[in-house]
């Protein structure tokens, strides 16, 4: 399967202008809340309307603003999670599973795929039970189970795990990670969380004020994010507005450093740091600083080191290399190939 978008929608102030394409693969929406990540899905699934635009699903056209085709979300056959899960609230788990098999006329068939499903999910045990009875990752296999069962060609998952307590959220990723492996088909994910998204998915398009502002696969996209925002949403606490002093060479303006890069510096104007790419000990871009605060975390220490009369800077390292060197004053340094150059 595949899928193919580019669309436009207004609403009040907002725009959302996307363009995007996958296969059979995992691509993940990642941005702040408000960006059109949700939007995005309701226009692909036939809930929202596109004012313009094209959206095909493995070459059959859901919407077509130039040709007049607008499927309904039932002709769609997309699988859309809302983040509540949207079970109904009347329905046991398998009044409301069998609703999700409502294409299927065959009522053996029908009863067949809905036991297996049920079976496959945990859920067969719990058939009697109403939603409000049920644990968050209970309500979050119902919904899957009721997707599934209908036998969409694409997945549309929006934030899945928001409405789970933080202890529930690694064994249901790792559950849904096998649900998404098992589908084998196109999955868009929506989250907010660089770490869920990292884990799942194969590709990130991170999204900004209606736009996407980097695309690619998600190694290449945390290694480079390239604007200042897509950096944020990956993880980076360091960033500074720089100076061009060369080719290669700048001056990051909030910590007073000149640095080397490992590549041009071009139109960039910023430099990111990740906290975990500084290292200590003299060398090539290592500059002498003081320690101005330093935080405990379960296994590592956040420090914020300042240079002269700069802002601090954040390195992050594990226990036991700063417990062996814990100090005032030290060496600091940042790889050239570390330099993360941003627009």
């Amino acid at each position: 399967m595949s899928i193919y978008a580019d669309i436009e929608k207004t609403l009040g102030d907002f725009r959302l202008k996307v363009k995007l394409e996958a296969g059979d693969e995992v691509l993940a929406l990642l941005g702040a809340s408000g960006c059109g990540k949700s939007m995005t899905l309701k226009c692909i699934a036939g809930i929202v309307r596109p004012d313009r635009g094209r959206i095909e699903v493995d070459g059959r056209v859901l919407f077509d603003s130039e040709k007049h085709i607008d499927l309904s979300p039932q002709q769609r056959r997309t699988g859309l999670m809302f983040q509540n899960y949207a079970l109904f609230p009347n329905m046991t788990v398998l009044q409301n599973i069998r609703a999700g098999a409502r294409r299927e006329k065959d009522s053996a068939a029908k009863e067949r795929k809905i036991q297996e499903i049920m079976d496959s999910f945990g859920l067969a045990e719990l058939s009697a039970h109403y939603p409000w009875q049920l644990s968050g990752g209970q309500q979050q296999r119902t919904a899957l189970a009721r997707l599934l069962v209908s036998g969409p060609d694409i997945l549309l998952l929006d934030e899945p795990f928001s409405a789970l307590d933080s202890h529930l959220r690694f064994r249901l990723e790792r559950e849904l990670a096998e649900v998404i492996r098992d589908f084998g088909r196109t999955v868009i994910l929506v989250s907010h969380d660089r770490d869920e998204v990292f884990r799942l998915s194969d590709k990130i398009a991170v999204m900004s004020e209606g736009g996407i502002e980097t695309f690619g696969e998600k190694t290449a996209v945390f290694a480079r994010p390239a604007t200042r925002s897509a950096a944020i949403l990956t993880g980076c606490k360091n960033i500074s507005p720089i100076k061009k002093l060369g080719q290669r060479r700048l001056l990051a303006l909030d910590w007073g450093m000149e640095l080397e890069t490992a590549e041009d510096i071009g139109d960039a104007r910023y430099l990111g740091i990740r906290m975990h790419d500084l290292c200590f000990g003299p060398g090539e871009n290592a500059f002498f600083c003081r320690l101005v605060s330093e935080t405990e975390n379960p296994f590592s220490y956040t420090l914020m080191f300042v240079n002269g009369s700069g802002s601090p800077v954040g390195l992050e390292t594990d226990k036991s290399v700063w417990e062996s060197l814990r100090c005032g004053e030290t060496y600091i340094r940042l790889p050239p190939e570390k330099c993360v150059l941003l627009k």
